[in-house]
């Protein structure tokens, strides 16, 4: 069975198949949830939390874009970007703990992302967390 930690994995590995274009990453999720064996609750956990980020994704993208300063989310790269969307809807619409989804962000983004990513994923959902 996954784990939440490779669930959300895979959560972001949709999210950013879809931000690059592939529409049709939607046609296949039970395949991926399939071969990453996210099964049952898990897979509810992770439909639950795709769905929540492409339902809320214009909210979510306004309150990033409030914390990113002089950015705008279409400058950040599109992993940074889909690990801040999945934190950001996680802490605005979850009632999981917000220090156990920061450090899971920062834990994917140091995986998946650039270097200099945790620091500024940290940075990013701290000041969404604080502001809530």
């Amino acid at each position: 069975m996954a784990t939440r930690h490779q669930v959300r994995e895979s959560v972001i590995s949709l999210l950013y198949a879809k931000d690059i274009g592939n529409e049709d990453i939607e046609k296949f999720i039970d395949e991926i949830f399939e071969d990453k064996k996210i099964r049952n609750q898990q897979k509810e956990f992770a439909l639950s939390l795709y769905e929540g980020v492409k339902n809320n994704e214009n909210e979510i993208d306004a309150v990033i874009d409030r914390h990113l300063n002089e950015w705008k989310i279409d400058s950040v790269g599109h992993i940074e970007r889909a690990i801040l969307r999945l934190g950001a809807y996680e802490i605005l619409k979850t009632d999981l703990d917000d220090a156990v989804i920061i450090n899971e962000a920062i834990e994917l983004s140091k995986s998946l992302a650039s270097d200099t990513a945790p620091k500024f994923i940290n940075g990013v959902l701290d000041a969404i967390q604080k502001d809530k």
